[in-house]
This record gives structure tokens, sequence and C-alpha cells, in this order.
């Protein structure tokens, strides 16, 4: 089968192109929020919409119930596939059609659920995370059309914004119809709506509870205070210490990583500053590049604290305080080890021998990318083609706990992240959207990767 030209594989796309922002704007309709009930009506309709659209692009699609660990009903989850040769390749296409909550849609300054394109961007809850990605795939398919020259499954989640309870009993249900050579998750994004990129890296994430004791019940301070400290106070130092004087956490145990594939661009620090609204006197704490410390390397969060409110505090010496950590680990480091060494370190490490008791919580697993495989490589060339510039990959700080789910389950598949999404897209805030000119270019680097695999 002969392969598509990129000029032929971009002029397919163009006049398609109707159709995939129609496609986008009624899936952005439906407003399929998985928070009000992944086993409602409305997360059905969106599941069918998504089958019926898959089908027209010659999936044999079906929307399936998943069942979550405790016996009760799931997710409407599509899956589907597309054999067009036995002895070809099969890519395994991921997206999630749930998206998130709208609480106060006066702060939208477009109607939540209704696409509106605006300034070259398409506004709407899910129009970036994960509409997006379905259209990729849709268009993808579509330019391909009876030209495809690998096998296709897909499978289209439809609870990813609750933590994918029934994820895993899904698969695992199903891993017959799941069993792919390449695995391309459309839920991340690009450096920026010009520059392509693929998701290197996520990090792990493990949390602790965390209780110091230094008395059996509260006591007067004028009459206590001095020689003993309240177990807030306690707490304090105990957290201050867990870094070192540069702000680099620094617990035997704990790894740190550097980008995955080698940094090709670090992170703008006046931009970071401006997106996370960073007061002007604070300075970056840690060593290495910015990239490093917000991709690859540990970082620790006080998440909870529960203390006195200053309303109606009065003098006496807190007995007990208790806090919550939450450790985002290196992508490549077990995080139930990082869990271990986090308690062992704050039992051993309590001041003046308090008593601290570390209660350990729930991990999730990171991931990185091989930077040397195959899809990889398929897949740069694809973006740097299609986007006419080459991709600046990245990691993301956070966690997809599915994303190392997936290769646990499927160890011999080849692990790509790519995704709709950009630094504008504002997906889970007020105002999210999509970048039309990134999204049709993510649409003709997806069937440009699809050819690629088939070599």
């Amino acid at each position: 089968m002969a392969q598509l030209s990129l000029e032929e594989v971009r002029s397919r796309v163009e006049a398609d192109w109707s159709r995939i922002v129609e496609v986008l704007s009624q899936k952005i309709a439906l407003g399929s929020v998985s928070a009000k009930g992944i086993t409602g009506d409305h997360m059905k309709t969106s599941a069918q919409f998504v089958a019926e659209e898959m089908r027209k692009q010659g999936v044999e699609a079906r929307v399936v119930q998943s069942t979550n660990p405790d016996g009760t009903p799931g997710a409407w989850e599509v899956i589907g596939s597309k054999i067009v040769d036995p002895s070809a390749p099969t890519v395994l296409l991921y997206a999630h059609h749930d998206v998130q909550p709208v609480p106060d849609e006066s702060v939208w300054d477009t109607p939540a659920f209704t696409a509106t394109e605006k300034d070259g961007r398409l506004y709407g809850r899910g129009a970036a995370d994960d509409g997006g990605g379905i259209a990729i795939h849709s268009g993808a398919l579509h330019a391909l059309g009876d030209d495809l020259p690998v096998n296709i499954r897909i499978f289209i989640e439809g609870e990813e914004e609750m933590g994918s309870p029934s994820f895993i009993p899904f698969i695992e249900a199903h891993k017959d119809e799941f069993e792919s050579d390449v695995i391309i998750v459309a839920d991340s994004g690009n450096w920026s709506d010009e520059i392509p990129s693929l998701t290197t890296s996520l990090r792990g994430n493990t949390d602790v509870d965390v209780t110091v004791r230094v008395l059996g019940h509260p006591v007067h301070s004028g009459q206590f205070g001095g020689p003993i400290l309240d177990a807030n106070t306690i707490a304090a130092m105990l957290i201050a210490k867990m870094y070192d004087d540069n702000g680099d956490l620094a617990i035997p145990g704990i790894d740190s990583q550097e980008p995955v594939g080698g940094l090709q661009r670090d992170m703008d620090e006046a931009t970071v500053r401006r997106d996370a609204a960073v007061v002007d006197s604070y300075k970056f704490a840690g060593t290495g590049s910015l990239a490093a410390r917000m991709w690859t390397k540990p970082s620790m969060t006080v998440i909870g604290f529960d203390a006195h409110p200053v309303e109606g505090s009065f003098n006496v010496i807190a007995d007990t305080s208790r806090f919550r950590l939450s450790l985002r680990t290196a992508p490549s480091q077990n995080p139930a080890q990082a869990q271990k060494a986090l308690c062992d370190w704050l039992v051993a490490n309590a001041p003046f021998g308090a008593e601290v008791t570390a209660k350990p919580l729930d991990n999730g697993q990171g991931w990185a990318m091989d930077p040397d495989s195959k899809a990889v490589s398929v897949a740069e060339k694809a973006m740097e083609d299609a986007f006419e510039t080459a991709p600046v990959n990245k990691g993301e700080g956070g966690s997809i706990p599915f994303i190392p789910e997936l290769q646990r389950i499927f160890p011999h598949a080849q692990v790509i992240v790519t995704g709709p999404e950009d630094p504008k897209a504002n997906a889970h805030s007020p105002n999210e959207s999509i970048s039309l000119s990134a999204l049709k270019n993510n649409v003709v680097t997806e069937a440009l990767i699809l050819q690629g695999l088939a070599e």
C-alpha cells in the first residue's frame, strides 16, 4: 500500500475540517461531566455519540459499561477495532469522553457548553481535555480512510476526570481487545500552539499523613511555655528540615532525575511566574534547570494541616499536630520505595525527640518514555513535518496514573503521549479552549504517525 504524501494528508484534513470542528462542537454541547455521575444517562449518551463517530470512520465501535472493583456499575466506555491486515502493526488510540465540572459559569466569557470560536480558538468545556483528543483520532482515521496501513483499536474512557476507578479491571477484562504494538495517548499537549511536543515523562505520587505529639493533653502556654514547644512548631521544624539551604528536597532514598531524552528547551521563568501568579519577592527554590525541578525532580507539598483556627485561639500549647504530605516522585522511582524512605526519615528526624508517626496512604507510579523507541522517532518526524518546526519534547510534573498501568499491563507496547492542549488551553479551568490551527496540525501529525508505524 503506497503511503500518502504530506501534501495529500494535509489536503484531506483540510477538506474534512468543517466536519472535525462540528464533531468537537457537538461533543462540547453534550456536557459529559462525569462528576455528575459516571453511570448517568448523560454519560451513556456521550459514549454513544463517540461510538457512532468512530463507526463513521470504519471502526467497529461499541459502548460497554465497566464494573468497579467492588462490583458496582462503572463508567460507559467506548471500545472497538478496525483490522486492515492481521500481519500489520496494531495501534491503540486512547482518549476520554468525560469532562471536568463547571462550578461557576458566570466566570466564563462564553457559554461553557456551547462551542464558541474566537481569535483562532474554540472555547467550551472539554474543547481541549479531551474532546480535542477524540477529534484528533476521528480526523486522522478519516484522512487515511481506505489507505490506513495499520490495525486500530480504540479506548475512549468515560471516567478519567474521576480518577479511573474501574480502569484496571476493565482493561484486564478486555485485554485481548486492547493488545497492541503501540499505544497513542492523546490526552496531553504541545509546547505551544505552534511548537509540537511529545510528553516524555510523568512524575509519580505518594501521600503520607504525619502526626506529631509532644504532650498527653494541651497545657497553659504561660505556665509551661519555653522548654516545651507546641506540636505545630515541632511540625514546622520537621517540614523545614526536609530541605537543604537551596530548597532542594534532601531525604535519602528519594531519587532525583534529569529530563527524559535530554533537555531541549528550559521552562521560561517569567512565564511560569505569570502563569502561577508568583509574588514578586519570591525566589524559586531548588537547583538545576527549571524544567527538571518541575518535571522530573521530586517535590513535596503540605496539602493539609490540622491546627486551631486563628479566630477563637487562646493561650495553650498544642499537644498534637497533624499534616498531610503529597510527594511527587521522579518518573522512574517506585513510589512505594520513596514513601518508605519518607516515613522512615520523618520518624528518625523528630525535633527534640517528639513522638512522630507517619501513616502511608496511596501510591501512583510515574512514567518515562523510551526516547530510543521506533514509535518516538516516527512521532517526532511526523510532528516536525506537520507543524513545519522541530518538536520540543517536555515532561509533566503531574501524574496520569493510567499511563503506567497501561505500560504495566502491556509491557511490550511502545507508548507515546500526545494531545490537543497548549499553555493557553485552561484545561480544568474557566474559559477552556483549543487552538484550531494546532488541532489541524495535530490531526495531520497523527495520520502521519499511523503511516510511519506501518514501515
